[in-house]
């Protein structure tokens, strides 16, 4: 049997657990939305009529007040929290089957300003009713859906509701599974961790040189992400288009998410053929400070032209290919990677709450920079975001380890021997990882 052949049997033999991840992971999917609906809202005449004043100096004749602006982002990061409800489900879903169901984010960002296209044409406040009408549609579902699906076994089983978690996995599983098997082993599982995390802290993270490095990398990877300055095309590119005048701003901002969702997917084919996280990260970081430069020296020549308005959609298109398929995929599988397994528990939320004061930060600051009636540098906003982009490159070029095909206890044995991170990818290991490890461990323990 073909592997293509083996993944249709395993995928309609689990088709029950599929359906209540998915049911589940709508939720990330209702973030996307939620970014690319009201992203677009705050460009449309009619929404601004209510929300906005009415400014003749701006190429749509209204605009939005940037404290609002700010209080609407703001607010919209707040729903990131929604989306990791999905997190504790997933370890339901079999190993092999998990990874096709990430992609619900970009997806709804897609649909979300697609669904502004078409309601950007109504001349009247269903313009932004309508799409607003359409968020609550997912929420719905997943009310209803979720009360025909078990709860997490593995949320139950850590609970001590043992028959509740056996009852959960038989719906979830085929007839023929060996539940008990996997009941026992999620069990042994979840003893071994509470055991682990009764003994480490989240001061453990940064006690000892070689904790505190591997922290300080996997937090500051993930960091590259809001370092490309994508979060403010992400969350105001549409409004971004509208004030630079680049022409039909919402159709533009349907091309660049849809290059963006391409990139995004056709990356899930080259990470497992290629993968090398240094030298993809540093060219994506580069190309995007790159057109970032240019956008701003092009708007800064020419403000407000049609011709610098093609080159801005342009460049556009280029910076979010980078992001989408050079960055912050990779800033996610590095910054999963890097962390010690003893310490995986503590440094996940970690980098997790991290990350979500970063993307606010992005989003919270941008309106003060692009708005009229604040700075109003519009694309010029990007002299701050191509230095920043640089210095990202730089410090992975110095600090990020490449650990492609790299097994966990390697990576465990070269921070141990305190390899730079550039000499990461020609170390080779000799075995002795476990030895150290075991005295580290044992030594922490007793103090």
């Amino acid at each position: 049997m073909s592997s293509d052949q083996q993944r249709s049997v395993e995928m309609r033999a689990h088709w029950k657990s599929l359906l209540a991840m998915t049911l589940v992971s709508l939720s990330s999917f209702q973030y996307g939305l939620d970014f690319g609906i009201i992203g677009g809202l705050q460009a449309m005449v009619p929404f601004l009529q209510v929300y906005g004043y009415e400014d003749p100096t701006v190429p749509v004749g209204y605009n939005i007040s940037s404290e609002r602006q700010q209080l609407i982002s703001s607010l919209m990061v707040l729903g990131s929290f929604i989306s990791s409800s999905s997190a504790g489900f997933s370890a339901s879903n079999p190993v092999q089957l998990r990874a096709s169901l990430h992609t619900h984010w970009p997806v709804g960002s897609l649909i979300g300003t697609v669904v502004d296209n078409f309601a950007a044409k109504i001349p009247h406040r269903g313009a932004y009713i309508i799409p607003l009408g359409i968020i609550h549609i997912v929420p719905g579902i997943l009310a209803i859906g979720l009360l025909f699906i078990p709860e997490s076994p593995r949320w139950l089983a850590a609970n001590g509701q043992t028959q509740k978690a056996e009852r959960s996995l038989r719906w979830l599983r085929p007839q023929e599974w060996s539940v008990g098997e996997e009941l026992g082993e999620m069990n042994a599982a979840l003893k071994a961790e509470r055991q682990l995390q009764a003994k480490v802290g989240y001061s453990e993270l940064f006690r000892n040189p070689i904790d505190r490095r591997r922290t300080t990398v996997a937090v500051l990877t993930l960091t590259t992400q809001a370092a490309s300055g994508a979060m403010f095309v992400i969350a105001f590119g549409t409004y971004f288009f509208e004030m630079a005048n680049v022409g039909n701003a919402f159709e533009n901002a349907c091309i660049l998410t849809g290059v963006g969702v391409a990139a995004l997917l056709a990356n899930s084919f080259i990470i497992t053929r290629y993968g090398r996280r240094r030298r993809l990260m540093i060219t994506g970081l580069l190309l995007c400070g790159l057109m970032q430069l240019i956008m701003a020296i092009v708007y800064t020549v020419e403000p407000g032209t049609q011709r610098s308005g093609k080159i801005l959609v342009g460049l556009s298109v280029i910076y979010i290919v980078a992001y989408n398929g050079l960055i912050a995929p990779y800033a996610w599988v590095s910054g999963g990677e890097l962390p010690s397994q003893r310490l995986r528990s503590r440094m996940l939320p970690l980098n997790g709450s991290s990350r979500q004061l970063r993307t606010w930060l992005t989003t919270f600051t941008a309106p003060y920079f692009i708005n009229p009636e604040a700075l109003n540098w519009g694309p010029k906003y990007g002299y701050i975001w191509a230095p920043s982009c640089v210095i990202a490159a730089l410090w992975i070029y110095f600090f990020l380890p490449e650990v492609k095909g790299r097994s966990l206890e390697e990576i465990d044995e070269m921070f141990e021997a305190r390899v730079p991170a550039r000499k990461f990818a020609s170390y080779r290991c000799t075995g002795q990882h476990a030895v150290v490890e075991k005295v580290e461990t044992e030594h922490c323990e007793k103090a």
